[in-house]
């Protein structure tokens, strides 16, 4: 990105941006196994980039993170290249554009059928499921990112949407947008 380093609002924090997994920065040896149809029996990664599931949306943790019906129960996914400001996170307090952030969220999936769409590794270290999320044809990450809720936030190796969010992100905050002119 040109012009330098993309700021950093007051949300975010700095052991996230640079969490990885000890299979992301190659530190674990062999398969990590995972629970259920969604890689839970398996291996950690996904194998391909594009994986799809048509799932329901059961609830909305805050904004960045949906719970779906899978398999007779429920299943965290927490949104692939994104971070919005925290809500839930315990003894954390709540930040700056997250009830926003979250009001949006819910007003975009709640009780929808989402799409997931899975890039190079299927769960994070929470056990959560990380997906590109759709709504019939909107990409609810990317829509979060264009009107100012979240930032970008990229952890490797699921990174292949990585460059529309960044782009994305810098207009959001050139029109001050969001968080970007409230925070």
């Amino acid at each position: 990105m040109e012009g330098g380093p993309r700021p950093v609002p007051p949300f975010a924090h700095p052991a996230r941006l640079e969490h990885r997994t000890a299979h992301s920065a190659g530190l674990a040896e062999g398969p990590r196994p995972l629970r259920g149809a969604l890689g839970r029996r398996g291996t950690r990664r996904a194998g391909r980039r594009g994986v799809r599931s048509l799932r329901r949306s059961s609830d909305v943790v805050d904004g960045d993170t949906i719970e779906v019906a899978l398999d007779g129960g429920t299943d965290d996914v927490r949104y692939i290249g994104v971070d919005t400001p925290e809500t839930v996170k315990p003894g954390e307090p709540v930040q700056c554009y997250g009830p926003e952030a979250s009001e949006f969220n819910h007003e975009l999936v709640e009780g929808e059928t989402v799409r997931l769409v899975f890039d190079r590794e299927l769960r994070d270290v929470y056990d959560r499921l990380l997906a590109y999320v759709y709504v019939g044809d909107r990409f609810v990450n990317g829509a979060l990112v264009r009107e100012g809720y979240a930032r970008t936030l990229e952890i490797p190796p699921n990174t292949s949407r990585a460059d529309q969010l960044a782009s994305l992100e810098q207009r959001a905050g050139e029109r001050g947008l969001g968080l970007w002119g409230a925070c």
